[in-house]
């Protein structure tokens, strides 16, 4: 290879010092102006270019008058004698070059500098804040939930960081969201997975941090987990433990990530989560807003509460010491424990678990003593096989099968109708599933299957396959023939519909299906909740298994007289003398009007009467 030449060197420099920004053009184009003006400066004093009025000059003064010539054109204006005219035409001509380029220069860095900034690259100076890493549907619903649940903090802060243009997130926030009161949102562009990234949204100083899985990603889980890795084992990591809240979609996936996240990652299994809740609600109309109050800010929620002067108290005492919380269970050595027996004794050091409207409201009141003449006398209720109808399929059945096998009795049936290949489905003693390939937005094929038949009807979204719209426009037409075919023979059809847009829970509503699980909605809520108390994740997870105690609707005769009108402390002591914690009850008469919350009433004011009628049910925390 020959050696470079001399005009290949210059070149080289120039382009290394090219490359170095903004800073080092300035400094060249000063260089260079430099070099011109004494040019021309030393030629005017060689050749005596001087102005007409004068026979001689002082080198700086000519040194100087360029200089001003370069930056200012209108020096010129007044000069005289030919000679010096030319040479400061040249001056300002090269002045007039190099002004122009040293505001286009500027005007670049400028521009470029807004541009950086637009893009969500400057490091969030915020402490306590909550800490969103990723990107999909599931952050608008998050973003609300926690605007709501910081109304009590004051001012506050919701960091987002993903791998979006940053104007885009916060457009489409604003967009979905709305307003969010005292609380800011911020979004950063940037890979969560990326050490450098993640520093730009403080990890260190936040109060929690909540992984969800990108939108449109392949492998969402592996991402998650990733993300978890980089936050758990960064090199400048703090020295106490974070607070995470991760979302996953395959269970497969649950271990492998709690060896990453060890003890300072919480993991919701989305999926798993979907499928209990809509087992859980097909058996029993109107749970699903039973949850929906449980888990969102708007309403009442789960709050931990320590009252040391019931200390040494059992809980069926300490359940009817509160008017306007309900006492759902208590956390004694860092143990949850739901519904406990009304012996259970309150020692020293233990939490209590209530529904209340808020923290401010958990107070102690005067006991009430219960209508003993309006108490129904506990009854064994008999288990009788149910037969429950699935239209449609996704991931989540193999599921929700094993789940519904939990719950109903021996000889129960699910039958599966579904256009697509059968998937593999569990083998489960006791309950009898088959499968049908047909297509179930088809009249004449609901028609055959005798839906006004099924004890329990689900309709799922095909998620898998379908973009979210489509499916649930198939859920609809779905949902709008079994309407007809209900009043047709007229029967009540006991329907639960998963729905992917909560947007479109509205238009589902003129189906009067019983319930509607939106799986997007759902997931963000108890994501949400979580992160904001880390206990509250074995709370739910004992509410949404087969184990332990579980939310149920019970018929109101089978504890208070029908027509009599009593106070829900009444209905408290009628609900524990069968081992059971009540907690609100539905109206019937209400089951399908939305402003009315569908007729669920959770933590009612215990000194209200009411009077329950045919249809109305208790809820309760039962075992079984």
């Amino acid at each position: 290879m020959s050696r470079p030449g001399l005009a290949e060197r210059a070149r080289y420099r120039f382009d290394t010092w090219m490359s170095r920004g903004t800073v080092a053009l300035m400094l060249l184009l000063a260089a260079a102006t430099v070099v011109f003006v004494v040019v021309l400066a030393v030629i005017v004093y060689l050749v005596h270019a001087y102005p007409d009025d004068a026979s001689s000059a002082d080198f700086l003064d000519v040194l100087w008058g360029n200089l001003m010539r370069t930056l200012d054109p209108g020096t010129m204006g007044g000069d005289s004698g030919w000679g010096f005219r030319a040479l400061m035409l040249v001056v300002t001509v090269g002045g007039l070059v190099i002004v122009a380029s040293l505001i286009g220069i500027v005007s670049g860095a400028f521009d470029s500098k807004v541009d950086e900034l637009r893009k969500g690259r400057s490091r969030v100076l915020e402490s306590d804040h909550t800490l969103i890493l990723g990107w999909s549907p599931k952050v608008f619903s998050l973003i609300g939930e926690l605007a709501l649940a910081n109304e009590s903090r004051g001012r506050s802060a919701i960091v987002v960081l993903a791998d979006r243009d940053k104007v885009e997130m916060e457009d489409a926030i604003r967009a979905e969201v709305g307003p969010t009161g005292r609380t800011r949102v911020i979004c950063r562009t940037g890979d969560p997975m990326n050490l450098h990234d993640l520093e730009l949204v403080s990890p260190h100083d936040a109060r929690s941090i909540v992984l969800l899985a990108s939108d449109g990603d392949d492998d969402p889980d592996s991402t998650v987990i990733k993300t978890a890795l980089a936050l758990t084992n960064n090199p400048g990591r703090k020295a106490g433990a974070y607070h995470i809240v991760g979302e996953l979609e395959d269970p497969g996936n649950l271990e492998a990530a709690r060896l990453v996240g060890r003890d300072e990652t919480h993991w919701v299994l989305a999926s798993d989560l979907i499928s209990r809740v809509t087992v859980q609600t097909c058996r029993q109309s109107g749970l699903s807003v039973v949850y929906t109050e449980l888990l969102d800010f708007g309403g009442d929620e789960i709050y931990f509460t320590e009252q040391p002067s019931l200390t040494g108290r059992p809980m069926a005492e300490i359940q009817g010491a509160f008017s306007r919380s309900t006492v759902i269970g208590m956390v004694s050595g860092g143990t949850v424990v739901i519904n406990p027996s009304g012996d259970t004794v309150l020692a020293a050091g233990d939490e209590l678990i209530v529904i209340a409207e808020d923290d401010s409201t958990i107070a102690l009141a005067a006991s009430v003593a219960p209508d003993e003449r309006a108490i129904v006398a506990p009854v064994e209720i008999e288990a009788v096989p149910e037969h429950t109808l699935v239209l449609g399929c996704n991931a989540g059945l193999a599921m929700m099968l094993r789940e519904l096998h939990d719950y109903v009795a021996p000889g129960s049936t699910v039958r599966v109708v579904a256009d697509q290949e059968p998937p593999p489905l569990p083998h489960l003693r006791g309950l009898d599933v088959t499968f049908l390939r047909a297509d179930v937005t088809s009249r004449a094929v609901l028609d055959d299957l005798r839906v006004y038949e099924a004890d329990h009807i689900i309709v799922l979204a095909a998620k898998e396959t379908l973009p979210a719209q489509r499916a649930d426009a198939r859920t609809l037409i779905t949902l709008l023939h079994l309407r007809d075919i209900a009043e047709r023979h007229e029967v009540d059809l006991n329907v639960v519909s998963e729905m992917l847009d909560d947007r479109n829970r509205e238009l589902a509503e003129v189906t009067n299906a019983d319930d509607f699980i939106v799986s997007e909605k759902l997931v963000s809520l108890m994501l949400s909740q979580v992160s904001e108390n880390r206990l509250l994740a074995d709370v739910f997870a004992t509410l949404f298994s087969s184990q332990g105690s579980e939310i149920y609707l019970r018929p109101a005769e089978a504890y208070i007289v029908p027509g009599v009108p009593v106070d829900f402390y009444t209905v408290l002591e009628a609900a524990r003398r069968s081992g059971e914690t009540a907690i609100g009850y539905r109206v019937a008469a209400d089951a399908h009007t939305a402003e009315r919350a569908y007729g669920v009433h959770v933590n009612p004011p215990k000194e209200e009467q009411i009077a329950f009628a045919a249809g109305d049910r208790v809820i309760v925390l039962a075992e079984n």
